[in-house]
């Protein structure tokens, strides 16, 4: 069994998390810059098995997709073509930059810390990963 891979996908950077090679935990990994995800994933894709992706889905309160999306679909379109194997997965992203700056705010961490946007991006992706493996297991 390999890992599942999250991606909060931004214009200007993404947060990746991962689960463990069992699947059951997920944890925070990286935040990458949008212009080179495709070559940090292939890299991490030759040293890690990952069976899965995770991509958040951007919906707001109502019910709308984000402005975003057009940008992950384009990205999704690409990832498959790169990496056919994969198996792509979309869950709502709703409330996950709220949730990860209010753990992060708990966590002790500085004020700079805290408003450091690439740690936000992580903690989202982390969380989406989590939600995730808790709606499989229902």
């Amino acid at each position: 069994m390999g890992q599942i891979l999250a991606i909060d996908y931004g214009k200007a950077r993404c947060g990746i998390a991962a689960t463990d090679d069992m699947q059951i935990i997920a944890s925070g990994l990286n935040t990458v810059q949008t212009s080179v995800l495709i070559e940090f994933l292939k890299k991490y894709f030759n040293e890690n098995r990952v069976d899965e992706v995770v991509v958040g889905l951007p919906v707001d309160l109502k019910g709308n997709i984000s402005e975003v999306e057009t940008d992950i679909l384009k990205f999704i379109e690409v990832f498959e073509k790169e990496f056919p194997m994969i198996k792509v997965n979309r869950f709502d992203e709703r409330f996950t930059s709220k949730m990860a700056s209010f753990f992060i705010s708990q966590s002790g961490k500085s004020k700079k810390q805290r408003q450091e946007k690439g740690l936000i991006d992580k903690v989202s992706a982390t969380i989406i990963l989590q939600n995730f493996l808790e709606q499989r297991t229902r």
